[in-house]
């Protein structure tokens, strides 16, 4: 279950944007090896609700892209793939037997400021910022050298197999 909530007024987007949405979410999952029923719920903002979010939850008091916040409790050491196919998450991560993955909040605003900066589509930037979303959800990082290369791999990977170009 994808919970998408629109709550800005810059930036109008399609009822067929929004299922593209849902579909990247579902695609993006499934090419990471969920195979159980999940629940994401997924913001969308503006850049002066987004600042707020930061400055509330990591005390940083600017607007960015995108946040990400988990639910699951990873095993350390134990990310990626092998967490869903190897770890038996207890009843606390579920809703209605559906795993609950985090939430998302995207700020179509910077999204739309970052497309045109860097050169691709609006619906380009907002795809690659949900997947980076998405691969936080499921326990990747880059804080580290490696964990950066192995996100940065799988990002491409899938706006690949999705036919997401810059």
């Amino acid at each position: 279950m994808i919970y998408i909530e629109d709550l800005q007024n810059k930036i109008e987007i399609s009822e067929d944007f929004i299922k593209r949405i849902e579909n990247t979410i579902d695609f993006a999952l499934k090419e990471e090896s969920v195979t159980v029923d999940y629940e994401i719920s997924m913001i969308l903002v503006d850049n002066e609700r987004i600042k707020g979010i930061n400055s509330e939850h990591r005390n940083i008091d600017k607007e960015t892209d995108v946040l990400s916040f988990p639910m699951l409790d990873y095993p350390k050491g134990k990310v990626y793939k092998d967490v869903y196919l190897n770890y038996d998450f207890d009843d606390t991560y579920f809703d209605e037997n559906k795993l609950v993955l985090g939430d998302i909040v995207l700020s179509l605003e910077k999204a739309k400021s970052q497309s045109k900066e860097y050169g691709h589509s609006f619906e380009r930037e907002c795809f690659y910022l949900i997947i980076h979303s998405i691969l936080h959800l499921l326990g990747y990082d880059h804080i580290e050298v490696q964990e950066t290369k192995i996100m940065r791999e799988r990002e491409e990977y899938i706006l690949n197999k999705l036919n997401i170009k810059r």
